[in-house]
């Protein structure tokens, strides 16, 4: 019963095994070691390939950055710009503040038509 279903799985996975061995390797951009080829045409094509996965990825990188650093510019005028409104709606509230505190001032230096009227009174007896 054993031989029966390791002859089964075996016939089962024999495609599988062959489709493998037989599918070639995708060349994937990266760094690839240079020192192990033996021609000299080889070693360059190797280091040109190299250079220029570098390259590509120095430039990919710089512009994501540059787009970082312009999204975080805008960013930082929107946030000067609000600063600058909440500082004009502070310092309206300030002189609102003053001017109110002013006139409270000016009101209590001023004597009421009640006070000045029983001193008048007083000082003509």
């Amino acid at each position: 019963m054993f031989g029966r279903i390791a002859l089964a799985a075996s016939v089962a996975m024999a495609p599988c095994v062959l489709t493998s061995a037989t599918t070639r390797a995708q060349d994937v951009p990266g760094i690839e070691i240079c020192t192990v080829e033996k021609t000299m045409e080889r070693r360059t094509s190797c280091l040109q390939s190299n250079v220029d996965f570098l390259q590509k990825t120095i430039t990919k990188l710089g512009l994501d950055h540059q787009q970082k650093l312009d999204a975080a510019n805008r960013q930082i005028e929107g946030l000067k710009s609000t600063v600058a409104s909440l500082q004009k709606i502070v310092d309206d509230l300030q002189a609102a503040q003053k001017k109110a505190a002013g006139d409270a001032n000016k009101k209590a230096d001023v004597p009421t038509a009640k006070d000045s009227a029983p001193a008048a009174k007083d000082g003509a007896k």
